[in-house]
């Protein structure tokens, strides 16, 4: 593994660690959010605060399918350095500018096929 793979292995390693503990904040944040819900038996439809408490499950929900597909893209670069196949382009097979992997940890493809990876 060359020097820069493994500074890169170990930034990984670091964002995992805080994804995960973010993810875990989140998922308390939406426990808490459901029980105080669940507390105020109030009529949601002439309830002010009915919308507001929705509003914030969903988003807090979005945060976490959000956070979770980071932490799968994390997951998955640690696992193309496992298999020696880190900083190669998915499409093309040619190798990623570095510029873009310091930027983009977890990028899969060179900038040139970027967008043949959203389009999967």
């Amino acid at each position: 593994m060359s020097t820069k793979t493994a500074a890169h292995a170990a930034e990984l390693a670091s964002d995992r660690a805080n994804e995960v503990e973010r993810i875990a904040g989140l998922r308390r944040e939406f426990a808490e959010v459901v029980e105080a819900s669940e507390a105020n038996i109030a009529d949601d439809e002439h309830d002010p605060e009915g919308s507001t408490i929705a509003y914030e499950r969903t988003q807090i929900g979005a945060l976490i399918e959000q956070a979770e597909r980071h932490l799968d893209e994390i997951d998955a670069a640690i696992q193309r350095i496992s298999d020696g196949e880190y900083g190669r382009c998915e499409v093309c097979g040619e190798s990623i500018p570095e510029e873009r992997l310091r930027a983009r940890p977890t990028a899969r493809t060179c900038i040139e096929h970027a967008g043949a990876a959203l389009r999967r």
